[in-house]
């Protein structure tokens, strides 16, 4: 049960926040005044997810939603619209923790793979739809291809750097999941 401690829960909250925020710092950094050819992977996004599929508890879908809308707003996309499918794919994706001891981490990675397709297509057409500016269909797609290649890297920094490993039955007994 001393893994499980409320203090190392809020512990680890603060951290996921604190990892949220130096991410968003580089992303505001600077580095070029040219405009990208390429774009990065979205690590918030894949963090988010990760930590969601290793330890949800470590991430209510409030701290998502305020990290991912704080995100929408320093890093000028439409706000609350990613943010709310961040929040909508970590609330699928949530109980799926309790039987990804089965299906193992290539489980994991396609399903976390399915929810930033899905979420990279609904973003695009509400994008589309509502007549906002959109960044071109290459670079859109570049992103989701390396965020679904970076997530198996981000889960191993998660794991080695911060402890963050996969519920075992009984810690997901203990929480009040269902068996």
């Amino acid at each position: 049960m001393d893994k499980l401690s409320s203090s190392r829960i809020w512990m680890m909250r603060l951290v996921y926040a604190g990892l949220a925020l130096v991410i968003m710092f580089f992303h505001l950094l600077p580095l070029s005044t040219l405009p990208n050819r390429w774009t990065p992977p979205d690590l918030l996004i894949a963090l988010t997810f990760a930590w969601t599929m290793r330890r949800p508890d470590f991430v209510p879908i409030a701290v998502v939603a305020a990290v991912m809308l704080a995100a929408d707003l320093l890093l000028q996309r439409p706000p609350g619209l990613l943010a709310a499918l961040v929040v909508a794919g970590c609330a699928f994706l949530r109980p799926r923790t309790v039987g990804q001891s089965e299906a193992g981490f290539v489980g994991e990675w396609f399903a976390v793979g399915v929810v930033l397709v899905a979420i990279t297509l609904v973003n695009q057409l509400i994008l589309v739809v509502t007549d906002s500016g959109t960044a071109p269909l290459v670079l859109v797609l570049l992103q989701l291809v390396l965020t679904i290649a970076v997530y198996p890297l981000v889960v191993l920094a998660s794991q080695v750097l911060f402890g963050v490993r996969r519920l075992a039955p009984s810690d997901a007994g203990a929480m009040g999941a269902r068996s």
